[in-house]
């Protein structure tokens, strides 16, 4: 954790009160955090996330993780001698890749998160979309972005059918943090590999989640001369996308962030997962961190 000894007491007791808002307004309401990037691989960063899950779940709220994982499958991929290959910011997953995904997702990334989180002091569960029957699917149709005529195959990558949150919301009420990894099944008990920040957005939807928050690489959304974008509108999104600014593993981000928005999700947020301690600020203080989408 940040070492706070340096704090004057005033100074601590000032930093709660002006929490104390915050943590009043959003008592009792579902957070949907996708979890990726820098904070998943750095110690330091990896404490610190565990940490501010743990606060939120004490101060009332109900963090829910969805993890990512693409270095560590990525990881894995080359010690099989596989290079892992992408269209439009998915994952071409075949049969072996898909092996692969589900052992790092669901093993080694999951339960590093269900360990820190538990370390923490809280009370984590490791959940994949069978789990429960979360999250059916079925074989994504990835049109070209450019020519809607041309579909490319992205093997066993999923669209989402539906999501049952009740064992999430089960979990929730006996006190537990779900972490949960983005693998959900076809009609025909086929595994399929779907992208995280799709699947925070939409279980943000089904959940009626307060805020839904995308950690990144990034401060946010940059324009093209690298200028953080604190505030995005559809309309603006959509300028975005046709010049080109949003491109690669931006376009599922944005997309899905969009759509829970537009479904009714208070407040997305794209946040910079590199600075110590990302969610507390982002939540629980007025200084607006990243870039906020808003459907309108």
């Amino acid at each position: 954790m940040t070492d706070l000894l340096s704090i004057a007491p005033r100074d601590k007791a000032e930093i709660l009160a002006q929490a104390l808002p915050y943590i009043r307004s959003f008592h009792g309401k579902t957070m949907v955090i996708k979890y990726g990037g820098n904070a998943m691989t750095d110690p330091a960063l990896q404490a610190d996330f565990a940490e501010d899950v743990v606060l939120l779940k004490l101060v009332g709220m109900n963090p829910v993780v969805i993890h990512g994982g693409g270095p560590q499958i990525e990881t894995a991929l080359n010690r099989l001698g596989k290079k892992g290959e992408f269209i439009q910011g998915m994952r071409v997953t075949d049969d072996e890749t898909m092996e692969v995904v589900e052992w790092v997702l669901a093993g080694q990334v999951q339960q590093d998160i269900v360990g820190l989180i538990n370390q923490a002091g809280g009370k984590a569960v490791g959940l994949t979309g069978r789990d429960g029957a979360m999250i059916r699917a079925r074989k994504l149709r990835l049109r070209d972005s450019r020519d809607p005529r041309i579909e490319h195959d992205v093997g066993q990558v999923g669209d989402i059918v539906s999501i049952d949150p009740s064992v999430v919301r089960a979990l929730q009420d006996d006190a537990f943090i779900p972490v949960i990894s983005p693998i959900g099944f076809g009609e025909d008990n086929e595994s399929y590999n779907i992208n995280a920040d799709l699947v925070a957005s939409k279980l943000a939807t089904v959940l009626q989640a307060e805020k839904l928050l995308l950690l990144t690489n990034t401060p946010g959304v940059l324009d093209k001369a690298g200028q953080l974008l604190t505030d995005l509108s559809a309309r603006r999104i959509d300028e975005l996308f046709a010049d080109g600014t949003l491109s690669g593993g931006m376009l599922p981000k944005i997309a899905g962030a969009l759509d829970a928005a537009k479904a009714g999700v208070h407040a997305v947020h794209i946040i910079d997962g590199r600075v110590p301690h990302a969610l507390l600020l982002e939540i629980l203080t007025d200084q607006a961190y990243g870039t906020m989408i808003r459907s309108h």
